[in-house]
């Protein structure tokens, strides 16, 4: 028997393996795009003003407590969603639904806001409309985890009647459509300035794709692993006790 408290604490430790992960992934494959950028903007701006953390600190320090308290926060809550879900979609390890929820909320999490409104690196963005394009950003949030959940429920209701393959297709296709209408009709957003490197712009977002992957990967795999093995039966080193 799972216990909750068990499993929120272990996926607490495993967002904070996630945070790390995702920290050295951000920090390796991400650092380089955004010194491009404000090595490009520092160029362009007629303003050099600097802040008030140095960009040494914010590379290391500030970006991997970021990252930690992040994955625990989302490692919690991954707990959670895997103990809710453990048991009704099919006779399935936990192993095999912690993996499933773990693309579940890459799915609706990262990717669909991806694909409206993929990360900026600096010098790509007006001050002035940040308020707006994090409204944006959240709301896309919220629709690729409707439509994620939308396709479990669906999903589940439509078994009985299509077979478990077709349904779950047939919940794809209608999540997928529903993404697809909410992308068409949210406003974009295109402020990258002229001149900017395609390339550079490209490299900063598959970075940023990439870092939410590596967490999410690394939560569905290792709480599963741990839950998985927490379920083994001890068996008792038995040897005969001489007389």
């Amino acid at each position: 028997m799972l216990n909750a408290r068990t499993l929120l604490v272990r996926g607490m430790i495993t967002g904070l393996v996630a945070g790390v992960a995702a920290f050295l992934f951000a920090y390796l494959f991400g650092e380089g795009p955004i010194n491009d950028a404000i090595a490009f903007e520092e160029v362009h701006a007629t303003d050099h003003e600097h802040g008030p953390v140095s960009r040494t600190v914010q590379s290391t320090l500030g970006l991997a407590t970021a990252s930690v308290v992040y994955g625990v926060a989302i490692g919690g809550l991954f707990a959670i969603a895997v103990a809710v879900t453990l048991g009704r979609i099919g006779r399935i390890s936990a192993r095999a639904t912690a993996a499933i929820v773990a693309l579940a909320g890459f799915v609706g999490v990262a990717l669909v806001p991806f694909l409206k409104y993929p990360a900026n690196p600096p010098a790509t963005g007006n001050p002035d409309t940040l308020q707006q394009r994090t409204g944006l950003y959240f709301l896309m949030i919220v629709i690729g985890v409707a439509a994620v959940l939308g396709a479990i429920v669906v999903s589940r209701s439509l078994q009985p009647r299509f077979g478990t393959w077709n349904a779950t297709i047939l919940a794809v296709v209608g999540a997928a459509t529903v993404v697809g209408v909410a992308i068409a009709m949210l406003p974009a957003v295109n402020e990258v300035p002229d001149g900017f490197s395609p390339v550079l712009l490209w490299r900063f977002r598959l970075a940023s794709l990439g870092t939410q992957a590596v967490t999410w990967a690394t939560l569905g795999l290792l709480f599963g692993y741990l839950t998985e093995r927490s379920q083994r039966p001890v068996v008792a080193d038995a040897h005969p006790v001489a007389v």
